[in-house]
């Protein structure tokens, strides 16, 4: 059983950056799918950006393409996702998901996912 913990969140100000990481204990095989999701208090979780992990195919949402970038690195089992340009839109809780790939390529949709990190707290100020 996979399990995953967040790291790296922050206090930011509006134009900073940040680096979350994901670390991972368990095999994840190259047919996984792993996925960055935030949430903000009584919003639905949103799911910000996915990648699968053995064809390196990455998909994000509108809100942060261009500024945002998922990576996996296998030699540490830990999943990255690197925020340039943060807004003060972006502060939300940050949770890593896992799972394995059914669909022929990989979605950022909270239904597909079983297994979750704890959250890391992202907060950027204006």
């Amino acid at each position: 059983q996979v399990q995953l913990v967040e790291s790296g969140g922050g206090s930011v100000q509006a134009g900073g950056t940040l680096r979350l990481s994901c670390g991972a204990s368990g095999y994840i095989s190259r047919n996984y799918c792993m996925a960055w999701f935030r949430q903000v208090p009584g919003k639905e979780r949103e799911g910000v950006a996915v990648i699968w992990i053995g064809g390196g195919v990455t998909d994000y949402s509108d809100s942060v393409k261009g500024r945002f970038t998922i990576s996996p690195d296998s030699a540490r089992n830990t999943l990255y996702l690197q925020m340039n340009d943060l807004k003060p839109e972006d502060t939300a809780m940050y949770y890593c998901a896992v799972s394995r790939k059914y669909d022929t390529t990989c979605y950022a949709i909270e239904s597909k996912y079983k297994t979750w990190g704890q959250g890391t707290q992202v907060t950027v100020s204006s």
